[in-house]
């Protein structure tokens, strides 16, 4: 059989996939409209029917056996060309259903009334139909109740989309909160992380570390930074300040934290290891600083070097304003002792 389609079929398919509900599971807001058009209109079969683009596929179905059918089989394919209520008496006095397999075959179709399924837009997405093997007609109040009907299944279908929207918007509104909060904590500068950042992430590790778990922080500051800045500028020192970053990251674990705390100052937090697990990764850190050539993308080849301040918690401290205030006594000493060096928080120091 071929179908005359809807002028408006590209529009109305679009508007089918905007409702998303195609090979969706039953419901029974659709199942309890379809059963009460059955009941109403006397059939021992009803459909809530939604027109493909090769299918018709039932959303809902009372005394139906099949899920779907070919769209060049469906009396809804007929159906959808008009916003009408459509009636076939008789579908095998019908000259466009007498040979149909559904008439001359199972479920033996005779008689068939749509009430399509009308978009706000105009578009016709299905109907809710109702089917019987015996010839018949609708009364007045059973096809006002079917279009009635109908229109609650396009109000269930709405309903859907709206529920749909406001899942997605949420969605999209969480996602916009979590970029915005990621972005109140990142540095500017560097790239990293921020002091906002550092006192949040701070107190809950401190809060939630076992009580053997160690958790070391450093502080560390460039040396000189003032003769860089002063050589070439605000502009490219802000960029040295990003490249020290980027190489102190490579050395770290997936679990470090690095945050730029001010000026040329940083923090980095190691959850998980204690003093001499620390001082040997500060150590790769403060080599890798030294050893690098900074600028390079600006054609010069700046050495800075770095002093550093460690502390421990339990060892050295155990408050996030201890375990700052124990890491920034270690970089003093190191800064007094020369630079370029490591120096705990307590005693001992290591010197390079």
């Amino acid at each position: 059989m071929t179908l005359n389609l809807p002028k408006n079929e590209n529009a109305r398919l679009e508007a089918l996939r905007d409702y998303d509900v195609l090979d969706t599971p039953a419901e029974d807001s659709y199942d309890d409209i379809t059963r009460l058009a059955a009941a109403i209109c006397g059939t021992p079969m009803a459909a809530v029917s939604l027109v493909d683009r090769d299918r018709q596929w039932f959303k809902s179905r009372v005394g139906l056996d099949a899920a779907q059918t070919g769209r060049d089989e469906a009396f809804c394919a007929h159906a959808i060309r008009d916003t009408e209520l459509f009636v076939v008496p008789d579908a095998c006095k019908d000259s466009r259903f007498a040979d149909n397999p559904l008439v001359t075959g199972d479920p033996n179709i005779r008689f068939y009334a749509g009430a399509p399924l009308v978009t706000p837009g105009g578009d016709v997405l299905g109907t809710l139909c109702v089917i019987d093997r015996s010839t018949r007609e609708l009364s007045e109040q059973q096809a006002l109740a079917l279009r009635a009907l109908s229109r609650q299944v396009m109000a269930q279908l709405e309903l859907r989309r709206h529920v749909a929207e406001q899942e997605r918007s949420r969605a999209l509104l969480e996602d916009a909160n979590r970029a915005l909060q990621e972005e109140s904590l990142r540095d500017d500068v560097s790239g990293f992380h921020n002091t906002r950042f550092l006192h949040g992430y701070l107190k809950q590790a401190l809060k939630k570390r076992k009580a053997k778990d160690p958790l070391s922080l450093i502080f560390f500051d460039m040396d000189r930074f003032k003769q860089v800045v002063d050589t070439h500028g605000h502009p490219l020192g802000s960029k040295v300040l990003r490249e020290v970053a980027e190489v102190t990251h490579r050395h770290l674990s997936p679990e470090d934290r690095i945050v730029r705390y001010g000026g040329d100052e940083y923090v980095l937090i190691l959850p998980g290891q204690d003093r001499e697990q620390a001082l040997a990764k500060t150590e790769r850190v403060r080599r890798a600083i030294a050893a690098t050539s900074f600028l390079k993308e600006e054609g010069l080849r700046v050495q800075v070097t770095a002093s550093f301040g460690l502390a421990t918690c339990p060892h050295d401290a155990t408050t996030p304003k201890d375990l700052l205030a124990a890491a920034d006594k270690g970089l003093f000493r190191s800064k007094a002792r020369g630079k370029n060096r490591i120096s705990v928080a307590v005693d001992g120091s290591r010197a390079s």
